[in-house]
């Protein structure tokens, strides 16, 4: 890409960000006056304190997406790896600090699955993760023997879906965003990241300029997974228990999440800390329709609706870019 091209990106990125904060400023004070509830600190901190899990596989999502792939696996391999974690730690009495690194690299083992099999068989990654789907959510089922595991205080992992006295945060939360900040600074200061953005954008042009692109893009495979399994993590300990039926359909609000925050679902453009915006935008428009009393079935069919319009606004960035690269070049 030309840094003519590269500087409009970078615009086109800035312009986004402003305009998620106007977006999740005007969400708040919307519900605001729609509910006396809202607009208080044990509401705002509930929200931030709900959406570790979330934040966490939206991230991965995010790499994935921007080279070019789609992950539908996360919320399965999400309850599948806090299933493995309760497993460990409940019926096997394995200490935190074992439990926890083999959940997270069961996750990633999950991701290089759907990853290998997707890049070097040459499959759609949409076709592969629909199976990987289906097959770590049957195998939560197994381990669990389709039942919830809940987990005693003794082993200490409540702390993590805890809150810090004095703040209201929960660590989770603080671990998070530390995840976004750091992915944020891998995406564009590192040559994973670049990366990255480039095999999303041109993958042959990469690819024979001498650069491994299948292990670029696996990498990111494994990377979701991993991250996707931290977030298993992080809701055993908020919820105090293993559900194998977790995460249902959470993969459509890490897509939803990126998506916002303007990431293509083309590849080649993304921002974790637009992202993170994302997620808040979903879930401040979630907590807001509870409140105000919006039935289940209207607040499904309001954030899709939200949706569909990010996606038509990716569709109008996509078109957008691809008319500087017209004029601009690579």
């Amino acid at each position: 890409m030309s840094s003519h091209f590269r500087n409009r990106i970078a615009r086109l990125l800035v312009g986004e960000y402003l305009g998620l904060l106007a977006v999740l400023a005007l969400l708040i004070a919307f519900f605001g006056t729609q509910t006396p509830y809202f607009f208080t600190v044990p509401t705002l901190t509930a929200i931030v304190n709900q959406i570790p899990a979330l934040m966490l596989v939206a991230v991965g999502m995010t790499f994935v997406l921007i080279t070019g792939g789609i992950d539908l696996a996360v919320g399965s391999v999400l309850a599948f790896s806090a299933s493995v974690l309760g497993v460990l730690m409940v019926e096997h009495g394995v200490s935190i600090w074992m439990a926890v690194p083999a959940t997270i690299l069961v996750g990633a083992c999950c991701g290089l699955v759907s990853g290998a099999v997707s890049v070097l068989a040459g499959i759609p990654s949409f076709i592969v993760s629909l199976g990987v789907l289906q097959i770590t959510r049957g195998l939560a089922y197994v381990l669990t023997d389709s039942t919830s595991i809940y987990v005693n205080q003794s082993t200490g992992i409540q702390f993590i879906g805890g809150r810090i006295a004095g703040f209201g945060v929960s660590p989770a939360f603080l671990f998070a965003f530390s995840v976004v900040l750091v992915s944020q600074f891998v995406l564009h200061r590192t040559l994973f990241g670049r990366y990255c953005m480039a095999i999303g954008f041109n993958e042959t042009v990469v690819r024979l300029s001498g650069v491994n692109t299948a292990r670029v893009r696996i990498g990111a495979f494994v990377l979701c997974g991993a991250l996707a399994a931290a977030a298993g993590i992080v809701e055993t300990s908020r919820l105090s228990a293993v559900d194998p039926n977790a995460a249902i359909g959470f993969e459509l609000s890490a897509i939803a999440a990126a998506v916002i925050g303007g990431t293509s679902l083309m590849g080649g453009r993304g921002s974790m800390t637009n992202t993170f915006l994302g997620v808040l935008i979903i879930a401040v428009l979630q907590t807001g329709l509870i409140q105000m009393g919006v039935s289940e079935g209207a607040k499904y069919i309001t954030t899709g609706c939200v949706i569909v319009v990010a996606v038509l606004l990716d569709a109008s960035r996509t078109k957008f870019s691809g008319v500087m690269r017209h004029f601009f070049g690579d």
